[in-house]
């Protein structure tokens, strides 16, 4: 994570928590999406840039064996003491331990890579899985690869085809891309592929 992100993070971390931190402010669609997801995980799983903590309490509590990785302390914090019971370390990508992993989210963790680094993100995600392992990632689609203004920071639209492409060549196998529009907000993508 690039240090003017971690800095917009840091700056609204407590913001962010308070609206977007809990489990019961994500999209059904979202929760049915990655614990259909988890369940085909038979091992750790990493939720990396777990922001909060949510996503990574909610897997726990359904029985998962998950840990938390997250680059700002800020949201670190708060992601330890909301969930006092769940496993949080501070990390990137690429501070994760080789084939450590049978599973990784990276839940719009990805979204503020410029373009010409997402290959090099992937490739240490792709490192920590062991073979088998699986990632689902969650990204804005668009029609172009194309910056937009983010309510944190500079984010980016990824066409789903491409996002797609770029795991393959960075050693996955896709086996899900699913994209949706819901009203009033951008349109996503999300991408299930295997080690």
């Amino acid at each position: 994570m690039r240090n003017g992100v971690r800095a917009a993070y840091a700056e609204r971390a407590a913001e962010y928590t308070a609206r977007l931190g809990r489990i019961d402010a994500t999209s059904l669609i979202d929760r049915s999406s990655i614990e259909d997801w988890a369940r085909q995980v038979d091992g750790p799983i990493a939720d990396v840039g777990c922001g909060p903590g949510h996503w990574t309490a909610h897997l726990a509590s359904r029985g998962h064996d998950v840990i938390g990785i997250e680059p700002v302390a800020e949201f670190l914090a708060l992601a330890q003491s909301a969930y006092s019971d769940g496993a949080f370390r501070a990390g990137t990508a690429a501070t994760l331990p080789t084939a450590a992993f049978d599973g990784i989210l990276a839940w719009y963790s990805l979204i503020h890579t410029p373009p010409p680094e997402l290959p090099a993100q992937l490739r240490h995600l792709h490192r920590a899985l062991r073979p088998g392992g699986q990632i689902l990632l969650g990204m804005f689609a668009g029609e172009r690869c194309e910056p937009f203004d983010h309510a944190v920071t500079t984010a980016y639209f990824w066409p789903p085809a491409q996002l797609s492409d770029l795991l393959e060549q960075t050693g996955f196998t896709v086996s899900v891309v699913r994209t949706r529009q819901d009203v009033g907000v951008r349109p996503h993508v999300d991408l299930a592929a295997h080690r």
